[in-house]
């Protein structure tokens, strides 16, 4: 059963990519353009540290799959571009190999061909601590990816419905492993008041994994013969919505769900994540044209992203996170309740002074 579900996953994740519902909220971001902004491409780096870590570019392969023949395959691919463009990777949740350890192939492959790279183990919250331990000696993980799916699992037809153990679980994972732990949604979203709770318990980094990607609640109901959980289809808060209400939490943040081009990429950097992570659109690629088009994908994502720092004036990643953005719409109707203010996103630079000062640039 466990198996068959991840096989289904992938189907039922690649259908959502010519099928998915709802706004996107990114759309919903715009920046302010000044047109005296841009500096020189060779003054721009990709580099971006956080919480102690330090990647080469803020991009990454979020948590997919493994633990089939078919998962493994698709493990190895990703792996392989990830090696060839720098960009970390996670793993898919290696709780297949807790119940059946002759799978763990498919998730030993991430390192196997990706020796040198930033990889990241992914367990659940009810995971126990030796088997978290397990899981990053299996990837020998530089991180810990603990994902938090309540809306997937009251969906799912053989899902948890014990969900108050979660938040002891993760404090004492955390305290007992060696290595950084994030804690991410799926893609229903982390609220302000859950990020500033994961910060209590010592959490280093919270991926806000919000709605506009993969629904893994609507895959779950896809897979029950009534399909009678429709009501949960877009549950949660966009990425968009999340990086807002907690820009301000201290935390290091980082960005997934619904992420599609670098434009979004460079729109969640500008909102406070410190990296951004894709999925389903990446496995799109994968699958229709191989590991070549993906590695093609990713670099030309990248390039492009070095593009647009380039046009706004922002050398490094973490400088976009000073650029003047406009919030429109339903995202700022949610601002409006959540008591957030915009006016200021639209204000970082309100100069030309200022604006040569922030860029470096000379008259």
């Amino acid at each position: 059963m466990s198996a068959q579900r991840k096989d289904d996953h992938v189907r039922l994740a690649i259908e959502q990519q010519d099928t998915r519902r709802g706004i996107n909220q990114f759309d919903e971001v715009s920046f302010v353009h000044h047109a005296l902004a841009g500096i020189d491409r060779p003054d721009v780096s990709l580099a971006t540290t956080f919480a102690g870590i330090s990647w080469q570019v803020p991009l990454y392969i979020n948590a997919m799959t493994g633990g089939t023949a078919k998962t493994g395959a698709i493990n190895r691919d990703l792996a392989t571009a990830a090696r060839e463009t720098g960009v970390a990777i996670a793993s898919g949740s290696v709780h297949a190999y807790f119940k059946d350890p002759s799978c763990v192939e498919t998730f030993r492959v991430l390192r196997q061909q990706n020796p040198d790279g930033f990889v990241m183990a992914n367990v659940n919250a009810t995971a126990s601590v030796e088997n978290a331990r397990r899981a990053i000696d299996v990837l020998e993980a530089n991180a810990l990816q603990i994902h938090i799916n309540t809306a997937q699992e009251t969906a799912m037809p053989e899902g948890d419905r014990s969900f108050g153990a979660w938040v002891s679980q993760i404090e004492k994972i955390t305290s007992a492993v060696d290595v950084p732990v994030i804690v991410k949604e799926v893609g229903n979203g982390l609220s302000r008041e859950t990020v500033l709770t994961l910060q209590q318990l010592g959490v280093r980094v919270a991926d806000l994994g919000g709605k506009g990607g993969t629904d893994f609640a609507r895959i779950e109901n896809g897979r029950r013969a009534l399909g009678d959980y429709a009501f949960l289809d877009n549950w949660g808060q966009s990425t968009a919505a999340c990086l807002l209400d907690s820009r301000d939490t201290g935390m290091p943040l980082l960005a997934s769900g619904g992420v599609r081009n670098p434009l979004d990429v460079a729109r969640a950097l500008a909102l406070g994540a410190s990296g951004v992570g894709a999925s389903g659109v990446f496995l799109r690629t994968l699958l229709d044209g191989g590991v070549d088009a993906l590695i093609a994908q990713i670099s030309n994502w990248l390039d492009q992203l070095a593009a647009l720092q380039t046009m706004l004036g922002a050398r490094t990643p973490a400088d976009l996170s000073s650029r003047d953005l406009l919030i429109h719409g339903t995202l700022r109707s949610f601002c409006a309740d959540r008591g957030i203010d915009t006016r200021q996103l639209a204000q970082r630079a309100r100069s030309v002074d200022a604006l040569h000062e922030m860029t470096g640039s000379t008259r």
